[in-house]
């Protein structure tokens, strides 16, 4: 037997193994209007998401002079959001396949329009840091739901291609429109950079309204086991809470990153990060054995680790490609604002204007991965997005303050979206492939974690880097170094991007469905028979409804 006969056969086993138990209902025949709400309002859940952190980026210099704060002062107010609604993603996706993701999108909207309203009326930084932390973790229940539903809600086909690339539209268009909408209500209304909370809270509470009238009525998981891995649930956030928020103080902290509080948080959260590992591996060790006996100390891992393994590894390197791309991309978005009010001192109005391409060049890259995800392979999208996000940084680490927008911001505009774009709707077709029916929500947790944690990281290891330099200048000496350093960081992150993606995916297929064919990431090489092979005819049954779960798509993947 060959090495590509014993992947197949490892695959194969490790896929039938995992869907024992496992049934999932046919589909669902919907209405055009049906099936337009859900991705309308998981859509606009996404939107609001990252206006979350763009609005308050651009009302940074605003809140910084009513407050009279020092700059490293202001980290907090985008980094906890991001920070909190990555450390529970996990949780909160095995909430959404346990105990059901219209439960779990709803819950996660009350509680984030709540504190979404609070953050609007936050006395001081401190206040407004806690709230806006809290408000995070009502996303973090939102967004692996709402991947869930989608899966969910449309089967491998077309349809659910623009749904993901819909979905994934929300990334940018949320940048934009919090950027756009901030700054028009930072400059115009009373209250000026809360209004914004007051906005997104109602808008918040309009997707709560609309979820709960347009989503399919939860479905009980056909698991065997339905307990959650609280201690696993504990381990991971308290591990990835600490060494995010190190991340985050290090600078800011009293002796910096010599402060003996910085060093122990840093060793702590590093070790519950790797008891977190060994207790998953331990877990799914104990339950994949079926002489194992029953005991109430061992509920099924939170998160499979040989999820991270699937398809030859592909799965761990999507997250990795992700992670990075995250990191250029907020970075980025970040700096720019930050370049055009305190460098430029441009009005947040006039900061909305040059960001504007973003939104045309964000609109555009997600009905082109639509419509062209079932025929581009999956390489080009995510190598050439990390190498666009990285030329949007290179443009701004060698701007000239004195040269015309149209040389430098204009490009990177345009061309800072399509990694953001491009990985989103290519992974989330990717991952919702690769999961099993019961893990939808589980893998769009970490696919959001990812994407959560490369934000905070990407802003605050730029921000380190920032401040490192401007440490050296010397008095009136120009700024703009300390810019050009941070978007020179955030260059490096999108070109291990797009180095990834080309080493990880060259050879591999496409992530989209072409009408009734059920090929998926077909292996170079091979003949068109050979790619187009009948899924339905290597099913394994999963159970006496007679529900079927394809075994042959993500065995593909591996090859």
């Amino acid at each position: 037997m060959d090495t590509e006969e014993k992947l197949d056969a490892s695959n194969s086993r490790l896929v039938e193994s995992s869907v024992k138990n496992v049934t999932t209902p046919p589909p669902r025949a919907r209405s055009t209007l049906n099936q337009c709400l859900i991705v309308l309002i998981a859509t606009c859940s996404m939107i609001i998401n990252t206006a979350n952190t763009t609005t308050i980026s651009i009302a940074l210099p605003t809140i910084e002079k009513e407050w009279n704060l020092e700059p490293a002062r202001l980290q907090w107010a985008v980094s906890a959001y991001s920070l909190s609604a990555g450390c529970f993603y996990l949780v909160f996706g095995r909430c959404a396949d346990v105990y059901g993701r219209k439960n779990t999108f709803c819950v996660g909207s009350l509680a984030a329009a709540v504190f979404t309203l609070a953050c609007g009326f936050a006395p001081n930084i401190m206040a407004l840091d806690i709230l806006r932390g809290i408000q995070g973790v009502g996303a973090s229940a939102i967004i692996p739901a709402s991947i869930g539903i989608l899966a969910q809600s449309f089967p491998p086909s077309r349809a659910r291609s623009l749904a993901f690339a819909t979905f994934a539209a929300g990334a940018p268009i949320g940048a934009v429109f919090g950027t756009a909408v901030g700054g028009v209500l930072i400059e115009f209304t009373a209250k000026s950079w809360r209004s914004t909370f007051y906005l997104l809270s109602g808008l918040t509470t309009l997707c709560l309204v609309g979820g709960f009238i347009s989503f399919d009525k939860d479905i009980p998981s056909d698991e065997a086991d339905k307990r959650i891995d609280w201690v696993g649930a504990f381990l991971i956030t308290a591990g990835l809470v600490l060494v995010v928020f190190v991340l985050g103080d290090g600078e800011i902290a009293p002796k910096k990153w010599r402060t003996p509080y910085i060093i122990a948080f840093i060793i702590l959260g590093v070790i519950l990060i790797g008891a977190f590992i060994y207790w998953q591996i331990y877990l799914e060790k104990v339950q994949a054995d079926p002489g194992a006996p029953y005991s109430k100390l061992t509920p099924p891992p939170l998160m499979k680790p040989s999820l991270w393994k699937r398809a030859n590894g592909k799965f761990a390197a999507m997250m990795a490609v992700t992670f990075m791309t995250w990191c250029s991309f907020m970075s980025w978005t970040f700096w720019v604002q930050l370049y055009y009010q305190n460098y430029k001192h441009y009005t947040p109005m006039l900061v909305v204007v040059r960001l504007l391409p973003m939104f045309v060049s964000g609109m555009a890259c997600n009905v082109f991965v639509g419509l062209m995800a079932a025929r581009i392979p999956v390489v080009y999208l995510v190598s050439i997005g990390g190498f666009a996000t990285a030329v949007s940084c290179l443009l701004f680490a060698v701007i000239d303050p004195n040269t015309t927008y149209w040389a430098f911001g204009f490009p990177a505009s345009i061309l800072t979206v399509l990694g953001a774009d491009f990985v989103f709707s290519a992974g989330t077709l990717f991952i919702s492939r690769i999961a099993l029916p019961n893990e939808q929500s589980v893998a769009g947790a970490l696919f959001s974690t990812m994407t959560q944690i490369g934000t905070a990281v990407g802003v605050t290891v730029t921000t380190v880097v920032s401040n490192t330099v401007s440490g050296r200048l010397r008095p009136g000496e120009d700024t703009i170094v300390t810019y050009h350093a941070a978007q020179w960081t955030g260059f490096a992150f999108g070109i291990i991007a797009a180095i990834l993606g080309v080493v990880f995916f060259r050879g591999v297929g496409v992530v989209g469905v072409i009408a009734n064919k059920h090929a998926f990431l077909k292996p170079a090489g091979r003949n068109d028979e050979e790619k187009t092979t009948d899924i339905s005819a290597t099913s394994t049954d999963t159970g006496a409804s007679g529900s079927r779960f394809d075994v042959l798509e993500v065995i593909e993947m591996g090859v």
